[in-house]
């Protein structure tokens, strides 16, 4: 059986990311998103394994120790972190996976594996994103300003990733995204490893 793909996709908020994830995962078969650890209470209508897995503290910190996440983090006191063991093993079974992560997580998954692909999304310009930041217009003045902040820092980042898919229009950013799933799909070693019984058929 071939090896999955890890890829990590970033993008500032307002970018639509998560949109695109879900879509693309909903539209392809053999992949999944990495379902995050978190010590934050679980709110309503929120499944504990869908939605995150849910831990408390001691036990989250008892992973850190046991080196058991490829990044993590501290977020107003409570703690973020994707499972190696769990990722690991989908890739191991051939399933492609989507880490949904700040370019800060994307940077540590890269050390340790190299050959993770990456993504950034971003939008069209800084009017749309500041339109989308906005939401409904029931916001202040001072909170989009921040929102704009933090977006223009993150993109900032974006050079240290493989791949940008620009989201002017949705459908064609989402056809981006699948066809780099399926090109990774079919590189030599991953297709050969796939493919092992046909070209050993085709070469006898």
């Amino acid at each position: 059986m071939s090896q999955g793909t890890l890829f990590v996709v970033s993008a500032p908020s307002g970018a639509g990311k998560t949109s695109l994830v879900r879509e693309l995962v909903e539209s392809l078969d053999g992949i999944q998103v990495s379902v995050s650890h978190t010590t934050r209470p679980r709110r309503e209508g929120e499944v504990d394994g869908v939605n995150y897995h849910f831990v408390d503290v001691p036990d989250f910190e008892a992973m850190i120790e046991r080196g058991e996440f490829f990044e993590y983090a501290r977020v107003f006191d409570n703690y973020y972190g994707t499972s190696r063991p769990a990722v690991q093993a989908a890739l191991s079974a051939g399933q492609d996976v989507i880490l949904e992560i700040d370019w800060q997580g994307a940077r540590q998954v890269r050390q340790q594996l190299p050959d993770a692909v990456s993504v950034f999304i971003l939008p069209p310009s800084r009017e749309e994103l500041e339109r989308r930041l906005s939401g409904r217009g029931t916001d202040e003045h001072a909170v989009i300003e921040r929102r704009m902040r933090d977006a223009v820092s993150e993109m900032a980042h974006h050079d240290e990733y493989d791949y940008l898919v620009i989201n002017d229009d949705f459908t064609t950013a989402l056809d981006e995204l699948r066809a780099l799933v399926v090109s990774c799909r079919l590189t030599r070693e991953r297709a050969g490893t796939t493919h092992a019984a046909l070209l050993q058929a085709l070469l006898a």
